[in-house]
């Protein structure tokens, strides 16, 4: 498992959106060398919640084993949340197949009658649809804001999160996850990393 001190020096290179450790220590702008030198391995258990697929199918995050995940808990009436699922949408393009998946898990009440038809306006393509109406996920993750997004290992380890939105294909966040992935590929060139929420 890759240390917890790449994810931080990552979300440093974000600016304003903030990871956090598993002691919810907050990574600022003040210096990316307080975070070299952490332990190897550092994870943290996620308690088990399940959640629903397009067709109401009961699934969890064990069914994305062996994956790294981008865990995304969002919602319609969430500005930030909004802004940034067609990023979102993209890094999925870009990275998703048998080891990167992004599960954006809309917590919104009304569920699929509501969701579906939001993100084809949003012209979202490539992110499945994934539902959790009664809002088990926010407890289980113990979720303060929206949105959320936790980077969680292959073994279903939590490595960090961020509160807040990212532009998540943007080529600062894109290089470190194929470098977290093993995959040393130019990222493709987008401008400037935007953050906000």
């Amino acid at each position: 498992m890759r240390s917890f001190a790449t994810v931080a020096i990552f979300c440093i290179a974000l600016g304003g959106a903030v990871w956090t450790q598993q002691s919810h220590a907050s990574a600022s702008n003040a210096g990316i060398e307080r975070f070299q030198g952490q332990p190897q391995g550092e994870g943290k258990p996620i308690k088990p919640f399940s959640f629903l697929d397009a067709e109401g199918r009961k699934t969890d995050l064990s069914d994305f084993s062996g994956r790294m995940i981008v865990l995304n808990l969002w919602a319609t009436w969430c500005t930030p949340c909004v802004t940034e699922m067609p990023s979102l949408d993209r890094l999925q393009a870009t990275l998703g197949g048998r080891g990167f998946q992004v599960v954006a898990l809309s917590l919104d009440r009304n569920g699929r009658a509501r969701v579906e038809p939001f993100l084809k306006k949003l012209d979202v393509r490539n992110l499945a649809l994934y539902l959790d109406p009664s809002g088990t996920a926010m407890s289980a993750l113990d979720i303060k804001a929206l949105p959320t997004t936790l980077l969680i290992g292959p073994d279903g380890q939590e490595l960090g999160r961020v509160e807040g939105a990212v532009e998540w294909d943007s080529p600062a966040v894109v290089s470190f996850l194929r470098k977290h992935l093993g995959v040393h590929q130019p990222a493709r060139s987008r401008g400037m990393i935007k953050t906000g929420g």
